[in-house]
Formats: structure tokens, sequence, C-alpha cells
């Protein structure tokens, strides 16, 4: 399975020669979330299963990538090496094998940096239930160097009861995954949707979560969405709803002390091209710092 996509799977995967098959990103992740449903299947991993998956992404973080492949095989996840058609860089695609076949698990996947060190990580926990923040994400990833995307794999209501909303609880393969990077310092920003009656005065609902580490770059970014003209609630500031705090992933960067953002979008951002692509800019000006941030550290 390395190294190709099922035509089903990735419609624009296209491979040259003996470089790694050219896929658009964006095609790529809509054809996975394409079969996102309420009413769609998840089973709940152990605790083995989703700590052998991030121990797999830890050991491709650190660069090994034979061992990070070996310990992924022990629960039939896989990694590939793609090259964004948009972009020309190299990610490392992080998969479930299972998921291509007829009863998904639904644990989602990552897509990570394989031109840079991983200095940030963008997250999206309730893909299509979220309309197109899998696509911002994508967007986010391709904004700046050395990024990492995680995928829930399931709509958040598919499964029993919350067994799927990743966002709010700490035995997913996702959550995990987002565990193994606030241990190694990582910050991250996760995207979410409302409804427009949720929050009609406002395109944006900006928070820090838990914690307020991430407010140096909360601030910047409220500052970037202003300057492209979204009306931001900025939640360290004033009362903004769906700001977060119960957020699972969000206290678990808190109580390490590692910067992450909370960030709600109504639906222009997320479904409107010119708007995406305008929020996606704004967040990059955050995930851009990070970047350079970390170098210089």
């Amino acid at each position: 399975m390395r190294g190709s996509h099922s035509k089903g799977e990735n419609p624009s995967a296209d491979q040259h020669g003996d470089g790694p098959p050219s896929v658009d990103l964006a095609r790529s992740v809509a054809a996975y979330t394409s079969r996102f449903a309420p009413d769609g299947a998840f089973r709940p991993p152990s605790r083995t299963e989703r700590e052998t998956v991030a121990d797999g992404v830890g050991l491709l973080l650190d660069g090994h990538r034979e061992q990070a492949e070996q310990r992924l095989a022990e629960v039939d996840f896989a990694v590939r090496t793609i090259a964004d058609s948009s972009t020309g860089r190299r990610f490392a695609e992080v998969y479930d094998r299972v998921d291509q076949g007829p009863a998904p698990r639904g644990w989602g996947r990552a897509l990570v940096d394989l031109e840079h060190p991983v200095r940030w990580s963008v997250q999206v926990p309730h893909p299509v239930a979220d309309q197109d923040t899998e696509l911002l994400g994508v967007r986010v990833l391709r904004g700046a160097p050395g990024g990492l995307l995680v995928i829930a794999g399931a709509h958040r209501k598919s499964g029993e009861g919350n067994a799927s909303d990743v966002a709010h609880r700490r035995d997913t393969v996702f959550h995990t995954i987002c565990a193994e990077l606030v241990r190694r310092q990582v910050p991250g920003v996760q995207l979410h949707g409302f409804a427009e009656k949720s929050a009609p005065r406002y395109d944006v609902i900006a928070s820090t979560g838990a914690g307020e580490d991430g407010l140096t770059a909360g601030r910047r970014l409220a500052d970037a969405l202003g300057d492209r003209g979204f009306a931001v609630c900025r939640a360290w500031a004033r009362s903004c709803p769906l700001a977060g705090r119960d957020n699972v992933q969000g206290r678990a960067a808190a109580d390490a002390g590692v910067p992450f953002l909370h960030v709600e979008f109504a639906p222009g951002p997320r479904t409107n091209t010119r708007q995406a692509a305008r929020a996606a800019e704004a967040l990059s000006v955050v995930t851009r710092g990070w970047a350079r941030s970390a170098l210089a550290g």
C-alpha cells in the first residue's frame, strides 16, 4: 500500500518516475472524509492501540521511518510519502489501512511535513460535522513550514454516545497523537465551526482554551483576522460563546504550559473560497511565527 493511493481514495494522485506520487492534499482529504456521517461506524481504540499509533508518529518525528512503520503496522496503520501538487512539498501520511476496507474504525490520520522539523500542529477534531474545517486545515498546513495536520477519523456523532467526539475525550487516537505533540512542547491550533445563529455578531471566536500560554499567539491571530476583514470575539478579553474551555486537548496543553488556540469559524470563513483563503493567511501568521521561534530557540 505504501507510496500509492487507490483511485477512490485519491483521485488526484499521479506517480512520476521514482519520486512520491503527486497528490492534491485538499482533494485527498475531501475524499477521505466524504463518507463520514452521523450514523457511521466507530470502534473505540484500546489504550494499547492508541498509544501504539502515537508511538509510531513520535518515531516518525524523530526521523526513524523504518521503526515508525514497524510500530504502526502492529495496529494496521502505515506511512506513505506524497508530494503536494499545490506546493511541491513532501509529506508523510500516517493512515489506517482498515479505512480502505468495508468496516473503517474511524481512528483518523495525520500529515507530517517531511522537509522541515515539526514545530506546530493544526488539529481538526470535527471534520464534516464542522463543515470544511478539514479543508481549512489543509490550507493552514500548506501555509507554513514544519506543520503536522491531525484529522479525526469519524463524524463526531458516530458510534455510541460521544465516543467519537474527540475534542471531549482522552481515549481516542486523535487525542493521543495531540498528547504526544504536547509532550514534545509543540504548540497547536484547533479548528472548529459554528452556526451563524450561535454568534451572529462574529465571524471568528478565538480562544486560548483552558490556559493562557497561547495568549501572544491568540492576539496575533485576532489582529491578523481583523486586518483581513473578520469580526473576532477575543475570549481572553471578553465573554465569548464556544470558547472551548473544556476542550481536552486544550487542557492537556495548559497542564504542560504549551500554547494552544481554539478557533471557531462561522460558515463564511470555512465554505467561501475567498474567505477561507484569508482565514488561512491569518492563521499562517501564527504558524509561521511558531516555526521561526522554534528555530531561533
